[in-house]
């Protein structure tokens, strides 16, 4: 089988204006460098995924969410806080950006592909069951992991992890007691948001199914990556998930403008890699992985690139 690559067009109509780092070139950087190689991209099976419900947005997310957020364009409003700015088509693109998500899921359940990546826009791991920030209006991943257990018996247990440079506070709040999802986090620390200790570990039936691996800047890659190993492996020790889900962020990269972390392609592969093992070892391979960070235009679809280009490869 294939990987499924998913996106669409309206990904690009978020606008989010001039200067903005979260930017509709994001899309465009990616798109264009997986459809450089036209070999590499007719190898993947193109998905175009249709809009995320109410009812499955408000599976992750409160009534009064989705309302205000609604309710924003509605009222012809430009932003939802400081750093989310909005425009005419921002509302439709955060509906298919989680219904990208979910596509995702539905794809490697129903043996369409043996894994995917959703090159999503606006990106959701900040979104908390609450609030909008961060760039984010709903938590993709949120969405999607909630999709996937109402929708699938086989799905009992999902695993997150956010290797984005900035903690996934968002994931984290929404599943932070429950146990029935593992919410895993590397990032640098501290930075925005400001959360993500090591402290930070679940709450009542949740307790222990968080697990945060703060990196400080300027990290030697090759020690932030014994990290990440040695995190999967603790991981893998107590929880086995059904399906993994990826917040795949890409502003760790040496060259983004929004981190001072110091991870190179490679580094992303290896990482890659690591999730297929572990996918391979407990779920059958399967992985649905979303584009959080990454704001370097000139790397980030190469980047993109050699991760969909791991997940492809047997």
């Amino acid at each position: 089988m294939k990987t499924a690559i998913i996106h669409h067009p309206i990904y690009q109509k978020h606008d989010t204006g001039i200067g903005h780092p979260e930017t509709p070139k994001r899309y465009e950087a990616v798109m264009n460098a997986l459809k450089s190689d036209e070999e590499f991209f007719h190898s993947l099976l193109e998905i175009i995924p249709e809009q995320a419900s109410k009812g499955l947005i408000q599976a992750a997310h409160t009534r009064e969410h989705f309302r205000r957020v609604e309710g924003a364009f509605e009222n012809g409003l430009d932003s939802l806080d400081a750093d989310t700015t909005i425009s005419m088509k921002s509302f439709d693109a955060a509906l298919y950006a989680a219904g990208g998500v979910c596509r995702g899921v539905d794809a490697v359940m129903n043996n369409e592909a043996k894994n995917a990546f959703v090159a999503v826009r606006p990106p959701g791991h900040h979104a908390t069951a609450e609030t909008a920030m961060g760039f984010c209006l709903f938590n993709n991943v949120a969405v999607a992991a909630r999709y996937a257990q109402n929708k699938y018996k086989e799905i009992e247990r999902v695993a997150i992890v956010d290797w984005d440079v900035h903690h996934g506070n968002g994931t984290q709040g929404i599943f932070y007691d429950d146990p029935s999802v593992f919410f895993f986090s590397m990032h640098q620390y501290p930075w925005y948001p400001g959360s993500g200790s090591h402290g930070e570990n679940g709450f009542g039936r949740g307790k222990d199914f968080t697990l945060n691996v703060p990196v400080k800047a300027h990290t030697k890659p090759s020690d932030q990556k014994r990290m990440f190993e040695s995190a999967i492996g603790d991981i893998n020790g107590k929880f086995k998930p059904d399906l993994i889900i990826i917040s795949a962020g890409f502003d760790a990269h040496l060259t983004d403008p929004l981190g001072q972390l110091r991870l190179q392609d490679a580094d992303f592969v290896q990482m890659t890699r690591t999730i297929k093992k572990w996918a391979n070892e407990t779920c059958n391979g399967r992985i649905v992985s979303a584009l959080e960070g990454g704001y370097n235009l000139e790397t980030l679809g190469a980047t993109v690139k050699n991760h969909v280009a791991e997940l492809s490869r047997l």
